[in-house]
């Protein structure tokens, strides 16, 4: 119990940043003109994150669509910050967010933006896609790749897609899958956890 002549706690504070080398890999370029040479950054993050130790095998990354400008990268950060929701999207909009100081990255406010990410987005990325004003989104790896090796991808179903795509989202597939799968499946080799997996309930015993 505290007495009165005791100083006040700090108020509780979440800090969201990305690991120190993420800085020099996004550093040579600042443009990117193709959706192959955005992804092929993405899964770099992602592979870089595994060697290194520093999250989970996911990397994402927010250009403006227009002009292939990279405005915020981000790698999954679960395991490092202790966070649930910080996946790589998550922490990719949040940075951007933060740079452009908008809370939302499309028109009126600013120019058409877009996510690039080394996986399909989880039904929690999925929401903050649509929240986040993003016009344009580009996959690698798909859901059943992060499946298969325990990740719990939530319930994303066609209607998810439907909905976004009549709020005018549009959705790019399989771009580098393979490569990018691989990482996902090099992390599980290597004993990297997997967090939040949920195992499915099966059928009622008898009685």
């Amino acid at each position: 119990m505290a007495s009165a002549g005791d100083a006040p706690s700090a108020a509780p504070r979440v800090v969201i940043d990305v690991p120190s080398w993420v800085e020099s890999a996004t550093r040579s370029r600042q443009a990117y003109g193709t959706d192959d040479e955005k992804m092929a950054l993405v899964i770099s993050l992602a592979r870089e994150n595994v060697d290194r130790r520093t999250g989970g095998p996911f990397g994402a990354a927010v250009f403006e669509t227009a002009s292939g400008r990279l405005v915020a990268a981000g790698v999954n950060s679960v395991t490092r910050l202790q966070n649930c929701v910080l996946h790589a999207e998550v922490v990719a909009i949040m940075l951007a967010q933060h740079r452009v100081r908008s809370f939302t990255l499309g028109p009126p406010a600013l120019p058409a933006h877009e996510l690039i990410t080394s996986c399909e987005p989880c039904a929690m990325c999925l929401g903050v896609t649509l929240y986040s004003g993003v016009g344009r989104v580009v996959m690698a790896a798909a859901r059943e790749d992060a499946m298969a090796v325990g990740f719990d991808e939530g319930p994303v179903f066609a209607e998810s897609y439907a909905y976004l795509a009549e709020r005018g989202v549009t959705f790019v597939r399989d771009v580098k899958r393979a490569e990018s799968a691989s990482i996902i499946r090099a992390y599980r080799d290597a004993g990297g956890p997997i967090y939040n997996a949920r195992s499915t309930p099966g059928p009622p015993g008898p009685g």
